[in-house]
């Protein structure tokens, strides 16, 4: 298994005590969701590796977990720092207008004035504001991911419908 095939969830931050728990702390939106994972993965010279969780105790966004044949604290003391993934088929589903940014890839961008604008090359992640990029007769129009632009996605058509801001689309092809 690859990056490419999981998603970020935090790091471990801390150890936990003397028996070699550790301290995770997420960077998600709803922690909640995780609180039931058997295992997590850690990169380990280059190669993710996976680590068994006999118990998980939540609180808000850390999670103190004991994890299985991790029982001193040196053991525990080398995972601090490391990121956590875990596959992308553990994601919790998304229905609306939410979604993952690496699901939308290659869905066609449909604008409610212009028209099919063409499939989504990337979704650009800058501090302020993310940004689908799509190109349209070979230029590039880059749409920012806002509540008021998103108007629908369709998961199975593979369309995202949105409304560019006015003068938007014109400013890149015109």
């Amino acid at each position: 298994m690859t990056k490419d095939d999981c998603f970020y969830i935090g790091r471990v931050a801390k150890t936990h005590g003397i028996k070699g728990e550790v301290t995770i702390r997420l960077e998600v939106d709803d922690p909640s969701a995780y609180r039931d994972m058997k295992y997590f993965l850690l990169e380990i010279n280059k190669v993710l590796t996976p680590f068994f969780v006999e118990r998980i105790v939540c609180s808000g966004d850390k999670f103190f977990v004991t994890i299985q044949d991790i029982h001193t604290i040196e053991a525990a003391s080398v995972l601090t720092g490391k990121e956590v993934y875990l596959p992308l088929e553990m994601l919790p589903k998304l229905s609306g207008k939410q979604f993952y940014y690496h699901e939308v890839k290659g869905f066609m961008i449909i604008d409610e004035e212009k028209g099919e604008l063409g499939p989504i090359a990337d979704v650009l992640e800058y501090p302020t504001q993310a940004i689908l990029q799509v190109f349209k007769d070979g230029k590039e129009v880059l749409i920012p991911i806002l509540d008021q632009v998103i108007r629908k996605v369709d998961r199975k058509a593979k369309r995202l419908y949105v409304k560019a801001p006015e003068g938007l689309i014109d400013m890149y092809l015109g």
